[in-house]
Protein backbone atom coordinates (compact mmCIF):
# COMPACT_ATOMS: atom_id res chain seq x y z
CA UNK A 1 0.00 0.00 0.00
CA UNK A 2 1.48 3.41 -0.97
CA UNK A 3 2.06 5.90 1.85
CA UNK A 4 -0.74 8.37 2.47
CA UNK A 5 1.85 11.16 2.83
CA UNK A 6 5.13 11.22 0.91
CA UNK A 7 7.76 13.92 1.43
CA UNK A 8 10.71 13.86 -0.99
CA UNK A 9 13.89 15.95 -0.87
CA UNK A 10 12.04 18.75 0.90
CA UNK A 11 13.86 21.91 1.93
CA UNK A 12 12.59 25.24 3.23
CA UNK A 13 14.65 28.42 3.16
CA UNK A 14 13.20 31.71 4.37
CA UNK A 15 13.89 35.12 2.82
CA UNK A 16 16.36 35.83 5.62
CA UNK A 17 18.47 32.91 4.39
CA UNK A 18 17.58 30.69 7.35
CA UNK A 19 17.21 27.06 6.26
CA UNK A 20 14.45 25.62 8.41
CA UNK A 21 14.28 22.22 6.67
CA UNK A 22 17.11 20.37 4.92
CA UNK A 23 16.41 17.60 2.41
CA UNK A 24 13.58 15.89 4.32
CA UNK A 25 12.48 12.45 3.10
CA UNK A 26 9.56 10.92 4.97
CA UNK A 27 6.71 8.50 4.23
CA UNK A 28 3.71 8.17 6.54
CA UNK A 29 1.54 5.07 6.31
CA UNK A 30 -2.24 5.05 6.18
CA UNK A 31 -3.86 4.40 9.55
CA UNK A 32 -0.78 4.82 11.73
CA UNK A 33 -0.07 7.20 14.59
CA UNK A 34 3.22 8.88 13.76
CA UNK A 35 4.91 10.99 16.43
CA UNK A 36 7.31 13.69 15.31
CA UNK A 37 9.68 14.64 18.11
CA UNK A 38 12.25 17.40 18.29
CA UNK A 39 13.38 20.32 20.45
CA UNK A 40 12.04 23.85 20.00
CA UNK A 41 13.08 25.27 16.64
CA UNK A 42 13.84 21.84 15.17
CA UNK A 43 11.44 22.31 12.24
CA UNK A 44 8.37 20.34 13.38
CA UNK A 45 5.80 23.06 12.81
CA UNK A 46 7.43 24.18 9.55
CA UNK A 47 7.21 20.65 8.18
CA UNK A 48 3.54 20.34 9.18
CA UNK A 49 2.75 23.77 7.72
CA UNK A 50 4.22 22.76 4.36
CA UNK A 51 2.37 19.42 4.22
CA UNK A 52 -0.86 21.25 5.07
CA UNK A 53 -0.24 23.85 2.36
CA UNK A 54 0.18 26.76 4.76
CA UNK A 55 3.88 27.41 3.99
CA UNK A 56 5.55 27.28 0.57
CA UNK A 57 8.09 24.68 -0.52
CA UNK A 58 11.58 25.90 -1.46
CA UNK A 59 12.77 22.58 -2.90
CA UNK A 60 11.35 19.07 -3.21
CA UNK A 61 7.81 17.75 -3.27
CA UNK A 62 4.96 16.62 -1.02
CA UNK A 63 2.03 14.40 -1.97
CA UNK A 64 -1.03 13.68 0.16
CA UNK A 65 -3.25 10.78 -0.82
CA UNK A 66 -1.57 10.79 -4.22
CA UNK A 67 -2.23 14.52 -4.78
CA UNK A 68 0.70 16.93 -5.15
CA UNK A 69 0.32 19.64 -2.51
CA UNK A 70 1.16 22.37 -5.06
CA UNK A 71 -0.38 21.12 -8.30
CA UNK A 72 -3.54 19.70 -6.74
CA UNK A 73 -3.80 21.78 -3.58
CA UNK A 74 -7.56 21.63 -3.04
CA UNK A 75 -7.78 17.83 -3.30
CA UNK A 76 -4.75 17.34 -1.05
CA UNK A 77 -5.92 19.83 1.59
CA UNK A 78 -9.42 18.34 1.74
CA UNK A 79 -7.89 15.12 3.11
CA UNK A 80 -6.25 16.94 6.03
CA UNK A 81 -7.52 18.15 9.37
CA UNK A 82 -5.13 20.39 11.32
CA UNK A 83 -5.17 21.21 15.01
CA UNK A 84 -2.56 23.99 15.36
CA UNK A 85 -0.49 24.65 18.44
CA UNK A 86 -2.10 28.04 19.03
CA UNK A 87 -5.81 28.35 19.77
CA UNK A 88 -7.62 30.25 17.00
CA UNK A 89 -11.39 30.43 17.49
CA UNK A 90 -14.08 33.10 17.44
CA UNK A 91 -14.60 33.64 21.16
CA UNK A 92 -18.24 34.72 20.76
CA UNK A 93 -19.33 31.86 18.47
CA UNK A 94 -20.97 28.75 19.89
CA UNK A 95 -19.29 25.36 19.71
CA UNK A 96 -21.93 24.10 17.25
CA UNK A 97 -21.69 27.13 14.98
CA UNK A 98 -17.91 27.23 14.71
CA UNK A 99 -17.66 23.48 14.04
CA UNK A 100 -20.41 23.60 11.39
CA UNK A 101 -18.79 26.64 9.75
CA UNK A 102 -15.44 24.82 9.49
CA UNK A 103 -17.16 22.01 7.57
CA UNK A 104 -18.59 24.54 5.13
CA UNK A 105 -15.14 26.02 4.46
CA UNK A 106 -14.22 22.75 2.74
CA UNK A 107 -17.30 22.85 0.53
CA UNK A 108 -18.93 19.97 2.36
CA UNK A 109 -22.76 19.85 2.52
CA UNK A 110 -24.39 20.30 5.90
CA UNK A 111 -24.39 17.14 7.99
CA UNK A 112 -25.76 17.77 11.48
CA UNK A 113 -25.51 14.07 12.35
CA UNK A 114 -21.73 14.10 11.72
CA UNK A 115 -21.22 17.30 13.74
CA UNK A 116 -23.26 15.78 16.56
CA UNK A 117 -21.14 12.61 16.52
CA UNK A 118 -17.88 14.59 16.58
CA UNK A 119 -19.02 16.73 19.51
CA UNK A 120 -20.23 13.69 21.44
CA UNK A 121 -16.99 11.80 20.78
CA UNK A 122 -15.07 14.77 22.17
CA UNK A 123 -17.37 15.17 25.22
CA UNK A 124 -18.51 18.57 23.92
CA UNK A 125 -22.17 17.82 23.26
CA UNK A 126 -23.40 19.43 26.48
CA UNK A 127 -21.41 22.55 25.50
CA UNK A 128 -22.74 22.78 21.92
CA UNK A 129 -24.67 26.00 22.60
CA UNK A 130 -21.96 27.57 24.79
CA UNK A 131 -19.86 30.50 23.58
CA UNK A 132 -16.24 29.44 23.16
CA UNK A 133 -15.05 32.25 25.46
CA UNK A 134 -16.84 30.54 28.38
CA UNK A 135 -14.93 27.26 28.00
CA UNK A 136 -11.85 26.07 29.84
CA UNK A 137 -8.51 25.79 28.03
CA UNK A 138 -8.87 22.02 27.69
CA UNK A 139 -12.37 22.34 26.24
CA UNK A 140 -11.17 24.97 23.76
CA UNK A 141 -8.49 22.52 22.64
CA UNK A 142 -11.20 19.93 22.05
CA UNK A 143 -13.17 22.43 19.99
CA UNK A 144 -10.09 22.84 17.79
CA UNK A 145 -10.06 19.07 17.23
CA UNK A 146 -13.80 19.13 16.46
CA UNK A 147 -13.25 21.86 13.85
CA UNK A 148 -10.43 19.82 12.29
CA UNK A 149 -12.67 16.73 12.08
CA UNK A 150 -15.75 18.55 10.80
CA UNK A 151 -15.05 17.82 7.11
CA UNK A 152 -14.27 14.11 7.71
CA UNK A 153 -10.54 14.18 6.88
CA UNK A 154 -8.48 11.03 6.34
CA UNK A 155 -5.44 12.60 8.03
CA UNK A 156 -5.29 14.55 11.30
CA UNK A 157 -2.32 16.68 12.33
CA UNK A 158 -2.07 17.42 16.04
CA UNK A 159 0.57 20.07 16.74
CA UNK A 160 1.23 19.99 20.50
CA UNK A 161 -2.42 18.96 21.14
CA UNK A 162 -2.19 18.71 24.92
CA UNK A 163 -0.12 21.83 25.60
CA UNK A 164 -1.59 23.49 28.68
CA UNK A 165 -4.07 20.64 29.23
CA UNK A 166 -4.28 18.97 32.63
CA UNK A 167 -3.40 15.31 33.07
CA UNK A 168 -7.00 14.06 33.23
CA UNK A 169 -8.02 15.83 30.03
CA UNK A 170 -4.79 14.72 28.36
CA UNK A 171 -5.60 11.07 28.99
CA UNK A 172 -9.12 11.66 27.69
CA UNK A 173 -7.70 13.10 24.49
CA UNK A 174 -5.43 10.06 24.09
CA UNK A 175 -8.59 7.94 24.13
CA UNK A 176 -10.09 10.14 21.41
CA UNK A 177 -6.96 9.74 19.30
CA UNK A 178 -7.08 5.94 19.66
CA UNK A 179 -10.72 5.92 18.61
CA UNK A 180 -9.92 8.04 15.56
CA UNK A 181 -7.16 5.65 14.55
CA UNK A 182 -9.54 2.72 14.97
CA UNK A 183 -11.92 4.46 12.54
CA UNK A 184 -9.13 4.62 9.92
CA UNK A 185 -7.80 8.15 10.44
CA UNK A 186 -4.04 8.63 10.05
CA UNK A 187 -2.65 10.78 12.87
CA UNK A 188 0.55 12.81 12.92
CA UNK A 189 1.42 14.08 16.37
CA UNK A 190 4.04 16.55 17.52
CA UNK A 191 4.55 16.79 21.24
CA UNK A 192 6.86 17.96 24.00
CA UNK A 193 5.44 15.25 26.27
CA UNK A 194 7.68 12.29 25.50
CA UNK A 195 5.40 9.95 27.44
CA UNK A 196 2.64 10.92 25.01
CA UNK A 197 4.65 9.54 22.08
CA UNK A 198 5.67 6.50 24.13
CA UNK A 199 2.02 5.83 24.96
CA UNK A 200 0.44 6.57 21.57
CA UNK A 201 2.76 6.21 18.59
CA UNK A 202 3.25 3.31 16.20
CA UNK A 203 6.33 4.95 14.68
CA UNK A 204 8.53 7.81 15.80
CA UNK A 205 10.51 10.34 13.81
CA UNK A 206 13.10 12.60 15.40
CA UNK A 207 13.90 15.95 13.77
CA UNK A 208 16.73 18.24 14.86
CA UNK A 209 18.17 21.35 13.21
CA UNK A 210 15.82 20.90 10.26
CA UNK A 211 16.91 17.34 9.51
CA UNK A 212 15.22 13.99 10.10
CA UNK A 213 17.79 12.04 12.10
CA UNK A 214 15.76 8.90 12.71
CA UNK A 215 12.48 7.20 11.76
CA UNK A 216 11.71 3.89 13.44
CA UNK A 217 8.91 1.76 14.82
CA UNK A 218 8.61 2.59 18.50
CA UNK A 219 9.19 -0.94 19.76
CA UNK A 220 12.21 -1.44 17.50
CA UNK A 221 13.62 1.95 18.45
CA UNK A 222 13.47 1.17 22.15
CA UNK A 223 14.93 -2.27 21.58
CA UNK A 224 17.69 -0.97 19.32
CA UNK A 225 18.73 2.10 21.31
CA UNK A 226 17.43 1.29 24.76
CA UNK A 227 19.75 0.34 27.56
CA UNK A 228 19.03 -1.30 30.86
CA UNK A 229 20.12 0.04 34.20
CA UNK A 230 21.05 -2.09 37.19
CA UNK A 231 20.85 -0.46 40.60
CA UNK A 232 22.74 -2.23 43.39
CA UNK A 233 21.63 -1.26 46.90
CA UNK A 234 24.49 -1.46 49.38
CA UNK A 235 24.52 -2.59 53.00
CA UNK A 236 26.90 0.21 53.87
CA UNK A 237 27.94 3.56 52.48
CA UNK A 238 30.89 4.12 50.11
CA UNK A 239 32.58 7.37 49.11
CA UNK A 240 34.40 6.16 46.00
CA UNK A 241 34.31 3.25 43.56
CA UNK A 242 37.36 0.96 44.05
CA UNK A 243 39.85 1.01 41.15
CA UNK A 244 39.23 -2.69 40.52
CA UNK A 245 35.64 -1.83 39.51
CA UNK A 246 36.58 1.00 37.15
CA UNK A 247 35.84 -1.03 33.94
CA UNK A 248 32.16 -1.16 34.90
CA UNK A 249 31.87 2.66 34.90
CA UNK A 250 29.72 2.59 38.01
CA UNK A 251 27.92 5.67 39.28
CA UNK A 252 27.46 6.31 43.00
CA UNK A 253 23.97 7.47 43.99
CA UNK A 254 21.67 7.73 47.00
CA UNK A 255 24.40 9.34 49.09
CA UNK A 256 26.80 6.46 48.55
CA UNK A 257 24.29 3.76 49.42
CA UNK A 258 23.69 2.52 45.86
CA UNK A 259 25.62 1.92 42.63
CA UNK A 260 24.27 2.26 39.09
CA UNK A 261 25.48 0.08 36.23
CA UNK A 262 24.28 0.70 32.64
CA UNK A 263 24.53 -2.16 30.19
CA UNK A 264 23.59 -2.83 26.59
CA UNK A 265 20.72 -5.26 26.07
CA UNK A 266 22.15 -6.20 22.65
CA UNK A 267 25.47 -7.38 24.02
CA UNK A 268 26.32 -11.07 24.20
CA UNK A 269 27.09 -10.63 27.87
CA UNK A 270 25.59 -8.09 30.23
CA UNK A 271 28.47 -8.24 32.69
CA UNK A 272 26.09 -8.44 35.64
CA UNK A 273 27.34 -11.78 36.95
CA UNK A 274 30.96 -10.70 36.88
CA UNK A 275 30.06 -7.31 38.41
CA UNK A 276 28.32 -8.90 41.38
CA UNK A 277 31.28 -11.26 41.89
CA UNK A 278 33.76 -8.38 41.71
CA UNK A 279 31.70 -6.36 44.19
CA UNK A 280 31.98 -9.20 46.70
CA UNK A 281 35.70 -9.54 45.99
CA UNK A 282 36.11 -5.82 46.69
CA UNK A 283 34.36 -6.25 50.04
CA UNK A 284 31.23 -4.36 48.99
CA UNK A 285 28.12 -6.01 50.37
CA UNK A 286 24.66 -5.42 48.92
CA UNK A 287 21.14 -6.44 49.96
CA UNK A 288 19.10 -5.85 46.78
CA UNK A 289 19.32 -5.17 43.04
CA UNK A 290 16.84 -3.66 40.61
CA UNK A 291 16.75 -3.32 36.81
CA UNK A 292 14.94 -0.76 34.66
CA UNK A 293 14.66 -0.12 30.91
CA UNK A 294 15.63 3.27 29.50
CA UNK A 295 12.62 5.34 28.45
CA UNK A 296 11.87 6.99 25.13
CA UNK A 297 12.83 10.27 26.78
CA UNK A 298 16.32 8.94 27.53
CA UNK A 299 16.68 7.84 23.90
CA UNK A 300 15.41 11.17 22.56
CA UNK A 301 17.82 13.18 24.69
CA UNK A 302 20.75 11.01 23.61
CA UNK A 303 19.82 11.45 19.93
CA UNK A 304 19.40 15.24 19.87
CA UNK A 305 22.47 15.85 22.01
CA UNK A 306 24.71 13.39 20.16
CA UNK A 307 27.97 15.02 18.99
Amino acid sequence: MPPIISVANLSKTYASGFKALKNINLDINKGEIFALLGPNGAGKTTLISIICGIANISEGSVSVGGHDIRDDYRAARSLIGLVPQELHTDAFETVWATTSFSRGLFGKPKNPAHIEKVLKDLSLWDKKDSAIRTLSGGMKRRVMIAKALSHEPQILFLDEPTAGVDVELRKGMWEVVRALQASGVTIILTTHYIEEAEEMADRIGVINNGEIILVEEKAKLMQKLGKKRLTVYLQGKIDAVPDALAPYKLEICDGGRALIYDYDTKGERTGITSLLGDLRAAGIRFFDIDTSQSSLEDIFVSLVHAP
